[in-house]
């Protein structure tokens, strides 16, 4: 596989725990497209790279052909050097472990094309929006609240992170630090093995759905959100998106599509 199609950069990679990393892409000698908080980019490396070392071994050998995966932007198209992503590493798969051995200054193949639906383009402004995520699948909202909190004003947002661990949330502290400045976000991190954690977990525990029924969302928020004036995204695990749904739905909620608008907007990360 020829360097010359290794058309972008690793400028940051920040490591969160053994298998879970932020990294910034910038292209090479190309602008980055145009894009909407929400949507995602194809990144890839050809199967010749080293993976990382407590990957699982890989069966076979190489053939030079490129790997390409699609991953959700967490970085603003309002930053125009980089593109930012939050990946989980898989031990047996074929592109995460080599992504994860990449350093600062290597280079990888970073698509043209940003693409996606799972966006707040459906969502008249004067909605407020609850977006529901874990693990790795709250990278969409990341760019969401960057872009559009300070200058969609009078709409409340919150974020339902759920995690694993504490370590797991990668934007625990940028998150905070916007919910004090403002007052429209609402920032919720929850873990669901705190037991494991090595100094005891101040902040909400479980599954992240039971926000919803436990009334720490209603608490946090006001009121009981109503598909009158709220959206609901949900991203991640397919069991949890597919709780909330019911939940929802219960609550009179009813999932969107591009023939039938509704309140409820899904993407599955597996």
């Amino acid at each position: 596989m020829a360097n010359m199609e290794l058309n972008a950069v690793v400028t940051r990679k920040l490591v969160l725990s053994p298998e879970l990393f932020v990294i910034r892409v910038a292209p090479k000698g190309w602008e980055l497209p145009d894009f909407v908080p929400g949507q995602f980019a194809v990144i890839g490396l050809p199967d010749t790279s080293p993976r990382v070392e407590i990957s699982d071994p890989e069966v076979g050998e190489p053939s030079g052909k490129m790997i390409r995966r699609a991953y959700s932007i967490a970085s603003s198209p309002l930053v125009r050097d980089h593109l930012e992503f939050y990946v989980s590493m898989v031990a047996e798969g074929v592109l995460t472990p080599r992504l994860f051995a990449l350093d600062i200054g290597d280079s990888l193949w970073l698509g043209p094309k940003i693409t996606g639906h799972f966006t707040l383009e459906s969502v008249p402004e004067d909605q407020n929006v609850i977006l529901v995520g874990t693990g790795t699948g709250v990278a969409p909202y990341i760019s969401m609240v960057r872009t559009h909190l300070p200058w969609k004003k009078g709409r409340k947002m919150a974020i339902l992170h759920g995690a694993r661990q504490s370590w797991d949330l990668a934007y625990l502290e940028e998150m905070t630090s916007m919910q004090r400045v403002y007052d429209d976000l609402i920032y919720l991190p929850q873990i669901s093995r705190h037991q494991n954690e090595h100094v005891p977990w101040p902040g909400l525990t479980g599954h992240v759905q039971n926000l919803w029924t436990n009334g720490a969302l209603k608490a946090a928020w006001g009121e009981q959100p109503s598909p009158n004036n709220t959206h609901v995204f949900l991203c991640g695990n397919p069991a949890m998106c597919n709780d909330m749904k019911t939940l929802l739905e219960a609550d009179g909620f009813v999932e969107h599509s591009r023939k039938s608008p509704g309140q409820i907007h899904v993407e599955l990360y597996w």
